[in-house]
């Protein structure tokens, strides 16, 4: 019987099917909507490194045919066969996307699915609806990742923009679209069909030598491999034309010194018969000319910018206008959100993102830390109680939460701290409640009393976190993270975070002959360490 997966749930392939030949089926309908459902194959890095492993109607295999597109049947939008023992070892992520050709967005969608099936048997799916999405206009339905052995994940991640957005999300490149030829030119070699009237941006499919070209599809602009065409005409650099520079008599006195060469390039040496200081194909005698077609600009100015206008802002365009063009799109452009399928990602250095609905578990985060939220999420206060007030009035760890739960995103932040995303599977660690933002409310935390004190916010005691899960830690700056030796030491009030495991003691350099003097070092107490190797410290830049 097959397992019926929600967003966010991941098994072992191995526990699944014995079978490593899996057929990957995709349904997904909406009125009027026409989708175009890929696969990327992605290394370690989760990029799209190498073009042949980008599996659409246009490119329907890899080299080694470990990935293959086999169109709709069985009830299936699409469908793919992936052979799990040909793939190569590059390959560490096969991700299954779902993007909408045209207008319409993914909250259109009507129930769809994606399943594998093993052996003719279908061993899971996930099911999902548009209620779950709102403006996106792409999916990432689900995940072959390889972690020791091979799993799959149900993502239901949705994306903003189309095909072409996805494959740059991944490290791909899109091929722009060719400017429209003259009638005795040939066409480029990535145009599209030329029955196509409004061809999408296309992505160019690499060539393989030995396999047909697959017919391209009506509804996406993707071009068949490229034929031999005739040699074209260089492309022209500029619009403008030739500035020619008049004709001068011979200037008497000293060679002028040679212009430096652009930074970073090694100085180039005058071509045979000319000049010092002479621009490639001027005249002897001939004035230099200013910069234009052809000309090299002046040190520290861009080619072709007119002197006095600032570096970096092209010509015709006002200053203040972002490179990436004008407009509040470009302007912004920087600062979208970043939605990596992932439930815990950062935004920048001081803002997270968390994805409610995958994994299906809520969060505690600290009251207030709320600054923006999309979906449907529900706050509500999470009481300690009265044992737990009495716990954390005595000890100072107190933490005052909020239960976030439902399905959307959540934005959290808190006075401009440094944010860092902790992941612990089975293992532990020490934070004073002060510095923790947010937690996955399947970790077990208790307070844990120490022997000394001074620590952040808790005199003898702090924090301890254990189970599976993410914690938020926030820091005042940057932190660095050392390991735990027999000298290891630590300000008190600059320690974050340590290892469960470590051992920690009050260490104290005060000495009575001291008390003959007046004043001391302000480094009397520390924190000291202890510990078997693979043990570490978090101490941030700043003293509370």
């Amino acid at each position: 019987m097959a397992r019926e997966f929600q967003r966010g749930h991941k098994a072992k392939i191995s526990d699944l099917t014995a079978g490593t030949d899996l057929y990957v089926g995709v349904q997904i309908a909406g009125p009027g909507l026409t989708f175009d459902i890929s696969c990327f194959g992605l290394d370690a890095n989760e990029q799209l490194s190498d073009d042949r492993y980008f599996i659409f109607f246009n490119q329907p295999k890899s080299p080694e045919e470990s990935i293959q597109q086999l169109g709709a049947q069985s009830g299936d939008t699409e469908s793919f066969r992936v052979t799990l023992d040909r793939i190569p070892a590059n390959i560490h992520r096969l991700s299954f996307t779902a993007t909408i050709d045209g207008a319409g967005q993914m909250s259109q969608v009507g129930p769809g699915y994606i399943r594998i099936v093993a052996g003719g048997e279908e061993v899971v799916r996930y099911a999902f609806t548009g209620s779950e999405f709102t403006t996106e206009r792409a999916v990432m339905l689900g995940d072959f990742y390889l972690k020791d052995v091979w799993r799959f994940a149900a993502v239901g991640q949705g994306f903003d923009g189309g095909l072409d957005a996805l494959l740059k999300n991944f490290g791909g490149e899109v091929a722009e679209e060719q400017p429209a030829a003259q009638p005795q030119a040939a066409a480029p070699s990535f145009a599209p069909p030329p029955q196509a009237a409004q061809p999408a941006p296309s992505f160019g499919a690499p060539t393989a030598p030995s396999a047909p070209a697959p017919a391209p599809a009506p509804a996406q602009g993707f071009a068949p491999p490229p034929q031999p065409a005739p040699p074209q005409p260089a492309p022209q650099m500029y619009a403008a034309p030739t500035v020619a520079a008049p004709m001068a008599p011979p200037q008497s006195g000293p060679v002028p010194p040679t212009p430096p060469s652009p930074y970073g390039q090694p100085p180039q040496q005058p071509q045979f018969g000319q000049v010092p200081g002479q621009m490639p194909g001027q005249v002897p005698g001939q004035a230099q000319p200013p910069g234009g077609y052809g000309q090299p600009a002046p040190y520290g100015q861009p080619q072709g910018m007119p002197p006095g206008m600032p570096p970096g802002v092209p010509q015709g365009v006002p200053q203040g206008v972002p490179p990436g063009g004008a407009g509040l799109k470009a302007a912004l452009q920087p600062y979208r959100e970043a939605a990596t399928g992932q439930r815990w990602t950062p935004q920048n250095q001081q803002l997270m993102r968390v994805e409610l609905g995958m994994g299906g578990t809520p969060i505690l985060a600290r009251q207030g830390s709320m600054v923006m939220y999309q979906g449907k999420v529900d706050f509500s206060h999470k009481g300690a109680g009265f044992t737990g007030r009495i716990v954390g009035n005595a000890t100072g760890q107190e933490m005052e939460l909020m239960r976030c739960s439902g399905r959307g995103q959540v934005f959290l932040a808190e006075n401009g701290a440094h944010l860092h995303p902790i992941e612990l599977q089975g293992d532990g660690i020490c934070v004073s409640a002060e510095n923790v933002l947010a937690f996955d409310e399947s970790l077990q935390y208790e307070v844990r009393r120490i022997e000394g004190h001074g620590i952040p916010g808790g005199a003898l005691f702090t924090m301890q976190f254990q189970g599976t899960g993410t914690v938020v830690v926030k820091t005042h700056g940057i932190p660095v993270v050392l390991p735990v030796t027999p000298t290891t030491f630590a300000d008190a009030n600059a320690v974050v975070a340590w290892s469960s495991a470590s051992q920690v003691i009050l260490s104290s350099q005060v000495r009575l002959r001291r008390n003959a003097y007046p004043g001391h070092s302000g480094e009397t107490v520390n924190l000291q360490f202890r510990g078997a190797p693979g043990n570490f410290i978090v101490v941030q830049p700043y003293e509370v």
